[in-house]
């Protein structure tokens, strides 16, 4: 299928991303055209997860990083903090069988230790239940800021001379390649404290799409934009 499907897009399978990362950013202006409350938008954004998992999971692209909740995103009501914590358990309890079958392995970034315990048991358990898996890593950026993991790396890395990949070494995002294609949605043109380190030479793609109506051909049109452009990572 995926052959077929490439070949349809005119899309080069030597020439996919090997690791995605997507900001989903406009759950809540896409909540308040529908006249919902901004939780609906988020629940809305759902579908759009699985439909990224999906694709990438059939494109055989390895890595799919998501900003899910940034390290900021505690500052918002607490109605909606409350609401978007309970949606996470909510979520993997009915995903985590869907994600082991399409052999998944999910890994967690951030930190953790000011997400309710509830929620981090249940993305510890998911974890832990697709840890065997060997297809595409979906990387959950839970509670996350990059300036905080640059830091945190930079103070395990202590004195003496460090080189750019000891130092990437101490980051949460250790093991992993530097994402290739990095998509915001909903229009908003910045990085948003995201993957600062890790994007450093990632091709950038906006899209004035919100987040719940990102679909599998809206990823499929980033792809194709991705593979027209000549990454030349500073040299001429």
């Amino acid at each position: 299928m995926a052959r077929g499907l490439l070949a349809r897009l005119s899309l080069d399978p030597a020439d996919l991303p090997r690791h995605v990362a997507i900001i989903m950013d406009g759950n809540g202006r896409w909540a308040k055209k529908q006249g919902k409350p901004r939780i609906s938008g988020h629940k809305a954004g759902v579908v759009a997860v699985r439909e990224a998992i999906g694709t990438s999971v059939e494109l055989g692209i390895d890595y799919l990083t998501i900003y899910s909740f940034s390290s900021e995103n505690w500052s918002r009501p607490k109605d909606e903090v409350r609401g978007i914590m309970s949606l996470f358990v909510e979520v993997l309890a009915k995903e985590v069988r869907e994600l082991n079958e399409q052999n998944v392995r999910v890994r967690i970034i951030g930190d953790l230790s000011s997400v309710p315990a509830r929620t981090r048991r249940a993305f510890e358990d998911c974890c832990a239940s697709t840890s065997a898996n060997t297809g595409l890593t979906l990387v959950v950026a839970l509670s996350y800021g990059a300036r905080a993991d640059i830091i945190a790396a930079a103070r395990r890395c202590g004195g003496g001379e460090v080189d750019q990949d000891a130092f990437a070494r101490e980051l949460s995002t250790a093991g992993m390649p530097d994402p290739d294609l990095l998509i915001r949605t909903s229009g908003e043109k910045r990085l948003s404290n995201f993957l600062l380190w890790e994007a450093a030479y990632a091709e950038l793609y906006f899209t004035d799409v919100l987040w719940p109506d990102f679909t599998r051909e809206s990823l499929l049109e980033a792809l194709v934009d991705y593979q027209g452009r000549s990454r030349r990572y500073g040299g001429v």
